[in-house]
């Protein structure tokens, strides 16, 4: 797929992508590279795994990482509780040794959790490896193998095989610094915080029922909170969150009803900090400069 019919197709998915966003996604489909996207948190990293995904009329597999995410739990895991009552069964019925551990260590006891998951499936899957810096070195390092092979060995059952190599997104909030060896086998992108021109054209996708010029005021207040050193900056989902919440109790303008905007900040502000540290005045400038 093109860079143009990358960006047009994930427009009628609700995502809006610079041009060069496109063009990577479009190298990573062409080179059959994992893409890692980099970024501060909010800035819509996962939703390109999701927009992905639907472009693509497939599955979106999501691991989770975190710390002391290890590789079993990304992989597989044996069901212990009903492999115990197999055995059983086998005892009652004078089976033993090798034959039942043949009959326990089956695909019918496998957990398959995500990296196994992602890699039987029949068809081109979407693999979301989420906040891959909260994971340990270990962990990445053993994310390498299965990237570069795209198989996985099971002792019990032997190697399992890509059936078709899933499209694989990385996405990292630069929590930590992640190794040279994952860089080098990536693409690489970049995602900031929207310009409000992105970001006014995200709403009007998202929020098509929100006033033009009531987005447009919710777009530049938002940039300017940017703007004040927050502990936490709001997303793009507090954006939407918030113009969502303004319309919803008929809000046409930031500057007609003070107390509506002070009681919908819980939308953009998330930590005390940031609460605290705003008063009235400074969301009454702020509304006014969005004008």
């Amino acid at each position: 797929m093109t860079p143009e019919a990358y960006r047009d197709a994930l427009a009628r998915e609700g995502y809006v992508a610079e041009p060069a966003l496109a063009a990577t996604l479009s190298l990573a489909d062409r080179l059959g590279r994992p893409l890692l996207l980099e970024g501060e948190a909010g800035v819509g990293k996962t939703d390109v795994a999701k927009a992905l995904a639907a472009v693509h009329g497939c599955r979106l597999i999501r691991l989770q990482c975190y710390e002391g995410l290890d590789a079993q739990t990304a992989v597989y895991e044996w069901d212990y509780q009903r492999q115990l009552l197999a055995i059983r069964l086998l005892e009652a019925e004078g089976r033993a040794g090798d034959q039942a551990d043949a009959a326990i260590f089956s695909e019918r006891y496998l957990l398959r959790r995500p990296l196994l998951e992602a890699i039987t499936q029949p068809e081109s899957p979407v693999l979301l490896v989420d906040e891959i810096d909260r994971a340990d070195e270990e962990f990445e390092a053993f994310l390498l193998e299965v990237l570069a092979e795209f198989q996985i060995t099971i002792p019990e059952l032997g190697t399992i095989t890509a059936n078709s190599r899933p499209r694989v997104i990385l996405t990292s909030n630069a929590t930590r610094e992640l190794s040279d060896a994952l860089r080098r086998r990536c693409l690489y992108h970049y995602l900031d915080y929207p310009t409000a021109d992105k970001e006014q054209a995200i709403l009007a996708a998202r929020l098509p029922e929100v006033d033009a010029v009531l987005a447009g005021q919710v777009v530049r207040f938002v940039q300017a909170l940017r703007q004040q050193g927050l502990r936490k900056a709001p997303g793009v989902a507090e954006t939407l969150d918030w113009a969502a919440a303004l319309n919803g109790l008929g809000v046409e303008r930031l500057d007609m009803d003070a107390d509506a905007l002070l009681d919908t900040l819980s939308c953009l502000i998330k930590t005390r900090q940031d609460r605290d540290s705003l008063t009235r005045e400074d969301v009454a400038a702020l509304a006014a400069g969005a004008r």
